[in-house]
């Protein structure tokens, strides 16, 4: 994976293992550690893993989803807590444990994964665009708070990508103009971000949406 160790992490083994086996396969370094980063203490455990294999030198925060999607005078106060604390919780507790490693290292990046409707919204999508809409602030805050630190932060914004939890929540009717991606596709600009200098571009959404709205 250009050369970088991945430690692989999600609260399913059987999916991680799956995943380092891939990686291994291509010739890359992988490591699989089961967490949920809405807990605390698992996320410090994750990170202390992740010391053992050598440090960090980037934080790819990926963990996002949405329970349920429907409009807001349908909709459950638990799905609405759901979705803000993984989306934002989890990528807060994440961006925290990794600042002080990055700092001992004398620098380097993190990458949220965005979305488009943190930006603009859409109906019946309330709970995640308001959660991921707190994701990109909490991205550009994180920018000013480090930007002495050359630690860079920015979104990344794929889009639907076809995986097993992707492509599935958006249907042609919604998004009539997006193109359904395979992970591959995120792939260079996914590694632009990670090789550019640590004190380069920060506080930025960089995105491979269609939609022009």
């Amino acid at each position: 994976m250009a050369g970088a160790h991945v430690v692989c992490v999600a609260r399913t083994l059987g999916d991680l293992d799956q995943l380092v086996s891939e990686v291994r396969a291509d010739g890359g370094m992988a490591t699989a550690v089961p967490a949920d980063v809405r807990d605390e203490a698992s996320v410090e455990a994750l990170f202390g893993r992740v010391d053992e294999v050598g440090g960090l030198d980037l934080a790819l925060l990926n963990a996002g989803g949405l329970p349920a999607r429907g409009p807001i005078d349908g909709s459950k106060l638990s799905d609405w807590a759901a979705t803000l604390d993984l989306n934002v919780t989890g990528a807060y507790l994440c961006a925290r444990a990794a600042i002080p490693r990055l700092r001992a290292r004398g620098g380097g990046k993190i990458i949220l994964v965005g979305s488009g409707l943190g930006h603009r919204g859409s109906p019946q999508f309330a709970a995640y665009a308001c959660a991921k809409a707190a994701q990109w602030m909490l991205t550009r805050v994180l920018a000013q708070e480090l930007l002495n630190d050359a630690i860079s932060v920015n979104e990344l914004i794929p889009g639907p990508v076809d995986t097993s939890i992707g492509v599935g929540r958006f249907d042609a009717a919604t998004f009539p103009q997006e193109w359904a991606k395979r992970p591959e596709d995120v792939v260079p600009m996914a590694l632009m971000l990670a090789t550019y200098p640590n004190r380069g571009p920060t506080a930025q959404s960089f995105s491979l949406l269609r939609r022009d709205d």
